[in-house]
Parts: C-alpha cells; structure tokens; sequence
C-alpha cells in the first residue's frame, strides 16, 4: 500500500467508513479511523472522509487541526450525509459548518466533496433516536418554505432504513488524487 497517500475516516454509522474502504481499494492506500491516526503529518496526501453529524463533520476539526505545514500537502475532504449533495443550498449550509471547524488555510487548500450515505433507525443509539425524534418533530412543524434539502432528507428518512450509498460518486474523488 501507499504511505504517501492516507484515508482517514470518521463514521458514526458506517457509510463513510464504506466509502473509505472501497476509496482505499481503488487508489492502492491504507485508510485508518480518526481515533487511530498517530502522526497525519507524515502523509502528502491526506483524504477525509467524515459523516455528517451533529451539525459538524465527525472527527474533522479534530484530525486536520493537528496539520503542520500544509505548503507541500494535497487536502480533500468528502462529507458523508443523507441530503442530497447535488443540491446547492444543501452544500452551502455543509460548506458553512466546515468553515467553522477548519482553519482557512485548510479549508482553502482542500479539494471538497459531497457524498450520500445511509442510515437504519434501528440500528442507532437510543439517545441518536431521540435527539432525531424531537429534531423531527420540530421540523415537521416549519412551514414548507423553510423546509431546505436537508430537513426534507431528514423527514424523508426518518425511522426507516435507506440506503443512498454510491461507490460510482467516489470517481471524481479519486480523479483528483
């Protein structure tokens, strides 16, 4: 495997960590979690790939805040969630969030991607279950024209099990490597 490339990942449920493995296969590197990473300046090339959770990136700010000299470094970060990533309000509420976890040298030096992912109520925490069911519940009540892409996705999806995961979405990312 490659040493001067490395996947990082963070994964709530899984479908970012499926997409770090099939990426990690594709372009012949190793991917390892977030939690995991001794030293992430030992790489030129970095790739995130962070679910969505919690109005942030899961593990970002956390990782890429421990990069040094990011002069002679190659940053692409894919964000993982259930909205639509084509949609444009939809990214800039994601892109609006990463600012805030990301120093600007970061976040502008990064090549950024959107991918969609899954989710199976049943198979999430009890607390997760909860904070959903009262987000949903607020949600439901706003009226239509404050409902963005992500809401809907959220109202859509909520206490079922779908599955929006595409390994075919992943192509850009590695043409970029």
């Amino acid at each position: 495997m490659n040493t001067e490339k490395m996947i990082i990942y963070g994964s709530q449920y899984g479908s970012a960590e499926k997409y770090a493995k099939e990426l990690s296969k594709r372009i012949g590197c190793d991917c390892i979690r977030y939690e995991d990473v001794a030293d992430i300046n030992v790489y030129s090339t970095i790739i995130y790939i962070g679910s969505l959770y919690a109005g942030g990136v899961q593990g970002m700010k956390k990782t890429l805040k421990k990069l040094d000299g990011i002069e002679n470094k190659k940053i692409v970060i894919a964000t993982v969630g259930l909205a639509d990533p084509t949609d444009k309000e939809n990214i800039e509420h994601i892109r609006g969030n990463m600012k805030k976890q990301l120093s600007d040298k970061v976040y502008e030096k990064a090549e950024i991607f959107h991918l969609r992912g899954a989710i199976d109520y049943s198979k999430i925490s009890f607390l997760h279950k909860k904070m959903m069911g009262l987000l949903c519940k607020k949600a439901a009540n706003l009226p239509e024209e404050k409902k963005n892409a992500e809401v809907r996705a959220m109202l859509e999806t909520y206490n079922k099990q779908v599955d929006f995961i595409d390994f075919d979405t992943l192509q850009p990312i590695s043409n970029a490597l």
